[in-house]
């Protein structure tokens, strides 16, 4: 596959071209299906706001002072709150807590923020949302793809002989695309060796609430297991964020209502410079976020309805050939057909179905397509019909 095209932008980094535009053209045969596009290419929510967090953002809707970039002590211990309840870690420090304007803008941003430049590398999964390298661009620094699963380490090592400083690394998991999960052996490693090479570890884990295997389902009492989890960080978060948002778990991407949490002492040092540049979420999401947080009901209700899409279109991606590929968490089905993934992409819109090439993540992708399941039910419904004549 040849190298994604570049473009210079504002201080002169080269980054890429942005991916979803590169699927103008099968969006538009998609579309011109007599029976209309199902769109599974973005991972963007169709289904209703809640209510309760829509009143909370009415309520706070008088807002005529500038909010705190730190969030409020409430909105903090709520977080704090939800790690101790909902992913297995209690006791974390509420001092240890910064909302964000979303969480893409933090993996963009947070290598610039940590003062990282030219000379240190950042480390992400070889397989990964394209922002993890656009963040290390933007701050001048090189972005190093390393394959993070089972051996993990042994590529950090390589990496590090072949000259790269690491200095920030990046985790994913559940992980965009692929759906696969760290487990807690697999964190422990991965922490332990960038506290012994001093590398901060930014773990996002904005699908943790969507597992699906039986080892991380939320409705059978498992979690996904957090970089803050006391089994990996052997009770010290030195070092250690995790990175989260209520986008997909609450329906909440136009709220733009995030925040990372771990290190007290890395909060305060992203604290500072945020609070300089006005980095700063507005008083009613941080009232939104906070009711999000405190209802689960909600998070339990959405999980079922992308639970029933991904069975239809799992069973209708496998009737048609598909293989789907690790994919036990998250909010994408992981599948290939065995050839190049620009081919699935127009063998799929010729049936009115748009999906991601899995070379947006990475030449390791160049073989998968990213199915979302973020349609409504009766777009999902087609589904199976339209890939009928595959099987």
């Amino acid at each position: 596959m040849s190298a994604p095209a570049v473009a210079r932008r504002g201080r002169g980094a080269a980054l890429p071209d942005f991916p979803w535009d590169s699927l103008a053209g099968a969006k538009a045969l998609a579309a011109s299906h007599p029976g209309g596009i199902v769109d599974l290419s973005v991972g963007t929510p169709v289904d209703p706001t809640p209510e309760v967090v829509a009143q909370a953002l009415r309520a706070a809707a008088d807002a005529p002072g500038y909010p705190l970039t730190w969030g409020t002590p409430a909105l903090r211990g709520t977080v704090a709150a939800w790690f101790a309840r909902r992913r297995g870690v209690p006791g974390l420090d509420p001092d240890g807590v910064l909302p964000t304007v979303g969480s893409k803008e933090l993996v963009a941003w947070l290598p610039f923020l940590l003062g990282l430049g030219a000379g240190d590398a950042v480390a992400h999964p070889a397989v990964a949302y394209p922002t993890y390298d656009v963040g290390a661009r933007l701050a001048g620094a090189t972005p190093v793809p390393v394959d993070l699963g089972g051996a993990g380490v042994d590529a950090l090592e390589e990496a590090r002989r072949a000259g790269h400083r690491v200095r920030l690394l990046w985790l994913n998991s559940p992980s965009n695309p692929t759906g696969a999960v760290l487990d807690v052996d697999e964190l422990a490693r991965l922490v332990a060796w960038a506290r012994e090479h001093g590398a901060v570890v930014a773990s996002d884990e904005c699908y943790a609430e969507l597992g699906w295997d039986a080892a991380h389902d939320a409705s059978r009492g498992a979690v996904v297991p957090s970089v803050l989890d006391p089994r990996v960080t052997g009770g010290d978060t030195t070092g250690l964020l995790a990175v989260y948002s209520t986008s997909k778990q609450s329906n909440l991407a136009g709220y733009r209502a995030a925040f990372a949490a771990g290190d007290v002492a890395l909060v305060r040092e992203l604290l500072e410079v945020r609070k300089h540049a006005g980095m700063i979420v507005p008083w009613p999401v941080q009232a939104a976020l906070a009711a999000a947080l405190a209802d689960d009901a909600h998070v339990d209700a959405q999980r079922e309805r992308y639970r029933a899409r991904r069975e239809v279109l799992r069973g209708a991606l496998e009737g048609a050939g598909f293989r789907v590929d690790a994919s036990g968490a998250g909010l994408y089905l992981w599948c290939t057909r065995g050839e190049g993934a620009r081919a699935t992409v127009d063998l799929l819109a010729r049936r009115g179905v748009l999906v991601a090439p899995g070379d947006f993540y990475g030449p390791a992708g160049a073989q998968h397509v990213r199915v979302a399941l973020t349609a409504t039910d009766e777009r999902v419904a087609q589904v199976p019909q339209r890939l009928a004549d595959l099987g």
